[in-house]
């Protein structure tokens, strides 16, 4: 229940992935103060507490009333926990609930209904859209959908985001609603990623997701997390990875001469003497540390303060609950289609020397040419 205190006064439901929301309130200590961890008092929760030097609550009626909003980053019944059922009884109470993904249409219904009975406020937190680079990206993306909309998505992920990725799209395309997915034609046999058609709000989507799973080492053996591409009459934008970089590629169009030939260079072909890249996102992480302590608490503080204007703002709870609901529905529904992931039990992956990929780059040359040679324009020359 909310206090009219300058910082809102959190708790942190799980410490494993939790952890990236206690160093998310670690680093925004000028709106929020940790006021406990909730877990079954495992060694490493009792750990966690003492470092913070917070309470650890072992169970839910532990904690105090006058706690704000509570971060419940157990998982849900979508992925076989409890997450769902602790969140609802913390919005019965009046506590504000940010629930980490994946969580099921109906028990988004049901923390919604909680939530009205408490009067409080519940968000489901997808995490990847606050990244900055997918911000970055969506921001452009946004302009040109408004300028000359979005000819096609081209996206990529594995299935362990698939949930978030589903909100990313939704948001590129300007709405999720109508959605329809759709297997292509059978391939040629065994393949890591599967090939699905999709329409968001309208917009052509193509899908490759690598709907494979190591049992004993889930999170791990990835080969990439989000890879996303938009065209539009201009060019195409791409974000080559989760965190980045965000490339814009102008698209190449050359007028052609009265002999119908393409003006390659001189008078009319001043188009081309644009880049053929530019990056637009300069701020790539230096390492996977930077990623677990930096970006991904500061995307979950940005979740955070949605919910705080979701908390001030109770008209925009509805807004904010159909949408988490629809981005569910889509997951069910791209998941009744690609089914249950394979089961892979691959070694621990071998690092590749960064020396040896830049020499081996290195090590091709172009050609010796004569710069000074000009290609012939349009006529006259």
């Amino acid at each position: 229940m909310s206090r009219p205190t300058a910082r809102k006064r959190v708790i942190v439901a799980g410490t494993a992935f939790g952890r990236i929301y206690l160093q998310a309130l670690a680093r925004a200590q000028a709106d929020y103060e940790l006021v406990g961890i909730l877990s079954r008092g495992n060694a490493y929760s009792r750990a966690c507490a003492a470092h913070y030097g917070v309470p650890l609550y072992e169970a839910v009626e532990q904690v105090p009333d006058d706690v704000d909003i509570a971060c419940v980053v157990v998982r849900s019944g979508a992925t076989g926990g409890a997450g769902s059922e602790l969140a609802q009884q913390l919005l019965r109470r009046g506590i504000h609930v940010l629930q980490e993904h994946p969580v099921h249409h109906r028990e988004i219904a049901a923390c919604m209904q909680a939530a009205r009975q408490g009067q409080a406020a519940y968000a489901v937190n997808t995490l990847y859209p606050n990244i900055l680079a997918i911000r970055r990206f969506l921001a452009v993306a946004e302009y040109l959908r408004e300028q000359q909309g979005l000819a096609y998505i081209d996206a990529a992920c594995n299935s362990q985001v698939a949930y978030p990725l589903l909100d990313i799209l939704g948001r590129l395309a300007g709405g999720l609603r109508p959605w329809v997915f759709a297997v292509p034609a059978a391939g040629v046999g065994a393949q890591p990623f599967m090939q699905l058609n999709a329409s968001f709000n309208g917009v052509p989507i193509s899908l490759r997701i690598q709907n494979q799973v190591h049992p004993q080492d889930p999170d791990n053996h990835s080969f990439l997390l989000h890879r996303l591409e938009v065209g539009c009459e201009a060019g195409v934008l791409s974000l080559g990875d989760t965190h980045g970089p965000v490339l814009w590629n102008p698209r190449l169009h050359a007028p052609r001469d009265n002999t119908d030939r393409l003006i390659m260079a001189g008078p009319g072909s001043e188009r081309l003497a644009g880049p053929t890249m530019v990056v637009l996102d300069p701020q790539i992480p230096a390492s996977y540390h930077q990623v677990f302590n930096q970006l991904w608490p500061d995307a979950v503080s940005l979740a955070l303060a949605e919910l705080c204007r979701d908390i001030d703002d109770p008209t925009r709870r509805l807004r904010s609950g159909v949408w988490a609901t629809e981005v569910s529905m889509a997951w069910r529904e791209m998941n009744s289609l690609i089914g249950m992931p394979e089961l892979i039990e691959p070694t621990v992956p071998h690092a590749l020397s960064l020396a040896e990929l830049h020499a081996r780059a290195d090590a091709v040359q172009p050609p010796c040419g004569d710069d000074t040679a000009q290609l012939l324009g349009a006529l006259p020359f």
